[in-house]
C-alpha cells in the first residue's frame, strides 16, 4: 500500500502557523515513506473562501517548499461527485431528507439546554412520514448508527471510542445543495486513496462521525493523526500577537523558510535533542509516534535563534539577494557602494533575520548622522588629534583590513590609549553607531574615499 497523505486548508484566512505545521507533518510523512502528498483546498464556505486567501496558501507552500505531488484540487468543482454518493445513500437508506427550519431547530436546542441536555438533532425526520412542508428546501443528514461505538487508533493519542448514541445525525447537503465539511472530506479523502489523515485536533470530534459514512459506503480505513494545537508562550490560545499570522508575513520580515519549517517540525515533535537539522534530515528521522501528546508553546526567541543560526551558514549570494528589497523599501541606494556580498558575510552573525541584517547594511551605502549624545561621548578634544593623524594616514597606506588594523594599533600606541578609545570615534564618524564588526573590516569595505570623506565631514563636531 502506498502512503497517501493531504493537506486540506479551508480559504477563509491565510495559511498560518499551525497550518504550516500540519502541512509539513503529512509532507514529512509522505516523503519519509515513499508516498505522495496532496493538496486540497476546501472551499464550501461560501461566505467566507476567498480566491486572496487561496493565492496565499499556495505562495505560503511554495515558500516552504512543501512541493505536493496532486493537487490543488478544490472541492467546488467536485459538487457532482459529492451528489452522487448523496443521492446513493439516500437510495440505500443510510440518509434522508430533513424539512425542520431554522426556528425549529433553535426551539429544540434551547429545550434542550432549559432541561440540561446536550443539544443535538433530535432525529425528528429520520423516519417521518409526514408530508413535507411545500416551498421548504431540506438538508440531507446521514442516519448514524443509534447504538454500538466508534472505535479508532489515533497515531497520536491513542485509542479513542465513541458512543454513537453520543452523536446526532449529521447534515450531508445543505439546502443549497453544498456538501457540509464531514462529507466532502470524507469522499475526498476516499475518491483519492488517503492512507493517512494528519490533521489538527480540533478535528478528533469530526472522525467518529466520518468513519461512521465511511462504513456506510463500505470503504476502508483511513490512519488518523490528530496532531495537539499550538499555544502562546502564555499557554493560551495562539494570536497574532503571539505568531499566528501568515506564514508569508514570515518571510516578509526576514525569515528563511528552512529556518521556519525547522522550527515548525519542532513544535510537538522531537528526534532526541537535535535542535538544527536539514529537511532531508527531517524526512530521514520523522515519525507519528514521536509527536507529542500535549500542545506545543509558540516562542518567539527560539524562531529568532533558530533563524540566526540558518543566517550564520547561509550563502553570501542568496543573502545578498533577499536583503536588495528591504533595502530598496528604505529607499537605500546600492549604486557606488561595497559588494553586497561581502558586507552581507561580516554583518550576518550579528542578526536574527534579513530585516535586521538590512538595517544593519544601511551605513555601508548611505552616511548616518550620529546622535547628539555619541558625539558628545566619543567625538572627544582627547580623539581629535589621534583621528586627524589617522586620516592623514589613511591616505598613503594600502587599503586591506590587516594594514587598517595595523595603523590603528600604532596610533594607539603612540597615544599611548588602547584601541577602543580610537575604534569607538572611528565608528560614530564613519558608521554613525557604536554597535558594528571590528572598525577595520568597516573601512576596509566600506574604501578609503567614502572612509576619509565620511570621518572629514564629522571633524566640525569635535571641540576645539
Amino acid at each position: 500500500m502506498k502512503v497517501r497523505t493531504r493537506f486540506a486548508p479551508s480559504p477563509t484566512g491565510y495559511l498560518h502557523i499551525g497550518g504550516a505545521r500540519t502541512a509539513l507533518f503529512s509532507w514529512a510523512y509522505a516523503r519519509k515513506h515513499g508516498g505522495e502528498f496532496i493538496l486540497r483546498i476546501e472551499d464550501t464556505d461560501l461566505e467566507r473562501s476567498t480566491q486572496q486567501s487561496i493565492q496565499a496558501i499556495l505562495d505560503g507552500m511554495v515558500w516552504l517548499g512543501l512541493n505536493y505531488d496532486e493537487g490543488p484540487f478544490y472541492q467546488m468543482q467536485r459538487l457532482t461527485r459529492y451528489h452522487e454518493v448523496a443521492e446513493q445513500l439516500l437510495r440505500n437508506n443510510q440518509a434522508y431528507h430533513c424539512y425542520a427550519s431554522k426556528e425549529e431547530l433553535e426551539q429544540m436546542r434551547e429545550q434542550q439546554l432549559a432541561a440540561g441536555l446536550k443539544p443535538r438533532y433530535d432525529g425528528r425526520w429520520r423516519d417521518s412520514k409526514k408530508t413535507p412542508p411545500a416551498g421548504v428546501k431540506p438538508v440531507l443528514r446521514f442516519k448514524n448508527p443509534l447504538d454500538g461505538y466508534v472505535s479508532f487508533n489515533d497515531q497520536i493519542k491513542g485509542k479513542i471510542t465513541v458512543a454513537n448514541n453520543e452523536l446526532d445525525d449529521l447534515v450531508l447537503l445543505r439546502g443549497d445543495g453544498v456538501p457540509t465539511y464531514n462529507f466532502s472530506v470524507v469522499i475526498d479523502d476516499l475518491d483519492m486513496n488517503i492512507t493517512h489523515v494528519i490533521r489538527g485536533d480540533d478535528h478528533v470530534n469530526n472522525t467518529p462521525r466520518q468513519i461512521n459514512i465511511l462504513k456506510a459506503l463500505g470503504a476502508s480505513l483511513p490512519e488518523y493523526a490528530h496532531v495537539p494545537m499550538i499555544l502562546g508562550a502564555n499557554g493560551e490560545r495562539l494570536s497574532k500577537r503571539h505568531g499566528a499570522v501568515s506564514v508569508t508575513q514570515y518571510r516578509d520580515d526576514g525569515y528563511l523558510p528552512e529556518a521556519l519549517l525547522n522550527y515548525l517540525a519542532r513544535l510537538g515533535w522531537s528526534h532526541g535533542d537535535e535542535e538544527i537539522f536539514s529537511r532531508e534530515q527531517l524526512v530521514e528521522w520523522f515519525d507519528l509516534s514521536a509527536i507529542s501528546r500535549s500542545p506545543a508553546k509558540f516562542n518567539p526567541e527560539k524562531l529568532h535563534w533558530i533563524n540566526q543560526q540558518y543566517l550564520k551558514t547561509a550563502d553570501n549570494a542568496r543573502l545578498a539577494e533577499l536583503v536588495v528589497p528591504f533595502l530598496a523599501k528604505d529607499n537605500c541606494p546600492l549604486n557606488g557602494g561595497p559588494d553586497l556580498a561581502q558586507v552581507v558575510d561580516l554583518l550576518k552573525e550579528r542578526v536574527n533575520t534579513i530585516e535586521e541584517l538590512a538595517d544593519a547594511a544601511v551605513y555601508f551605502y548611505r552616511p548616518l548622522e550620529p546622535a547628539e549624545e555619541l558625539k558628545a561621548q566619543h567625538l572627544t578634544a582627547d580623539a581629535k588629534p589621534i583621528v586627524t593623524g589617522l586620516m592623514e594616514t589613511f591616505q598613503q597606506i594600502e587599503w586591506t583590513r590587516e594594514v587598517i588594523h595595523q595603523e590603528i594599533k600604532n596610533a594607539a600606541k603612540t597615544h599611548d590609549v588602547k584601541l577602543p578609545k580610537i575604534a569607538m570615534p572611528l565608528r560614530v564618524m564613519v558608521t554613525g553607531e557604536v554597535h558594528t564588526p571590528s572598525i577595520d573590516a568597516v573601512l576596509a569595505l566600506l574604501g578609503r574615499e567614502e572612509t576619509l570623506t565620511r570621518m572629514n565631514n564629522q571633524l566640525g563636531n569635535f571641540p576645539g
